[in-house]
């Protein structure tokens, strides 16, 4: 069966390719992707699969392929949402929509598995076990579309899952793993911090709003530096300061945002602790009141050190003209609603090099000028294909 995936999908590089562009031409924001939704779903119409629409807190689709024979479960996701960025790129299939780009390989990853799955449909009778095919809306912006499919019971059923995502890291042949904690988890907050207003001429009848919120902004800095263990990483990022006035009037309000990312739960329970803390000790300080609104978004994506090496192990055992390195890839900084899935079943996200060709040093994901080698979309293809089946293999 595993030949004959791969020939298919090596005949079918150019439809993936003509999805990724068309996908790239027509991008949608998180939450909104309802043609998106439709265009996926007119893909499986009419073929023998189970299908479920509107799934999850938005446009999200679950398709489920049965094989012909007893199984594990094992489920694939792509997600399919784009970002509010203008787009820059010099590409023939530049964004249509203005002001929206799938600057983060999104289109890539729903193109690839789209035709993968729609092989392994055509292949389901040999198949031992299930398929189950998560096209995943809105993974750029909180709550995110993962954390709400868990929630409905798609995963219930499932024994493991995997994901891929393209990173300009690498040349397309490569493909990257990390094993145990690997993105960051996230988490937003908002401080309006309320003072009382007056006159530059008279500061001691009024309380200072701005020098109140830059004790904070400078205590919040502390954090990561005295608090967080420094074999651990936790970063805080004030985002946005909101004070702005007249030039000789003390400010009555201001109102400050910020993000958070760590590497684990341990430091995600310091960092909230702390600001909470520093936030009680401005309004002690400076006789002021605070309201805080502190927002968990995604959790540490961890991926199973057994199954990531299944992975690994799996890529590496394999001679295939398209996969060309399989290698150990740094844990990222970044984080991926993702989490979510692994945080109920076993399983791994690995990496697709997609560095463009001849480039030295390639836009990373979220740049307005992002782009990738499609060469990577038959890589991503593949990799997942081996590893769907050598999974489903294990047992019969």
């Amino acid at each position: 069966m595993i030949d004959k995936l791969m020939n298919m999908l090596e005949e079918r590089e150019d439809e993936m390719i003509e999805i990724r562009r068309y996908l790239h031409e027509n991008p949608e924001l998180s939450f909104k992707e309802e043609k998106t939704a439709n265009y996926i779903a007119d893909f499986y119409k009419d073929k023998d699969v189970e299908i479920v629409t509107n799934a999850g807190n938005g446009y999200g689709i679950v398709v489920t392929i049965k094989g012909g024979n007893q199984g594990k479960t094992v489920a694939l996701r792509a997600d399919f949402d784009a970002l509010p960025i203008k787009e820059e790129a010099e590409v023939p299939f530049k964004s249509k929509n203005e002001g929206i780009m799938h600057a983060c390989g999104h289109d890539a990853h729903t193109a690839y598995l789209l035709v993968l799955a729609d092989c392994l449909i055509q292949l389901k009778d040999n198949i031992h076990g299930a398929v189950k095919i998560i096209h995943q809306h809105a993974e750029e912006v909180p709550p995110g579309g993962a954390k709400s499919i868990v929630e409905e019971g798609f995963l219930d059923d499932v024994n493991a899952i995997f994901g891929i995502h393209v990173l300009p890291l690498a040349p397309a042949g490569t493909v990257g793993y990390h094993s145990g904690y690997s993105f960051n988890g996230r988490a937003y907050f908002k401080l309006r911090l309320q003072a009382s207003g007056g006159h530059g001429s008279s500061p001691h009848k009024a309380n200072d709003a701005i020098v109140a919120g830059a004790y904070f902004v400078t205590n919040v800095q502390t954090i990561v530096s005295r608090r967080v263990d420094p074999f651990n990483a936790g970063v805080v990022t004030i985002g946005s300061f909101d004070g702005k006035g007249t030039f000789n009037v003390i400010k009555d309000s201001i109102e400050l945002e910020g993000d958070i990312r760590y590497s684990n739960e341990e430091t995600k329970d310091v960092i909230d602790k702390e600001i909470h803390r520093i936030v009680k000790g401005t309004e002690e300080l400076f006789g002021v009141t605070c309201e805080l609104t502190y927002e968990p978004d995604y959790p540490p994506l961890y991926n199973d050190p057994e199954l990531t090496s299944f992975v690994a192990d799996t890529l590496n055992a394999i001679e295939d003209k398209d996969i060309k390195e399989v290698t150990e890839f740094p844990k990222m900084a970044p984080s991926d609603d993702f989490a979510y899935y692994l945080e109920k079943v076993p399983g791994s996200y690995f990496y697709i090099g997609c560095t463009p060709e001849g480039v030295e040093e390639p836009y990373f994901n979220h740049h307005p000028k992002f782009d990738i080698d499609e060469d990577a979309i038959l890589v991503a293809a593949k990799s997942v294909g081996h590893v769907v089946c050598s999974y489903l293999d294990m047992d019969k």
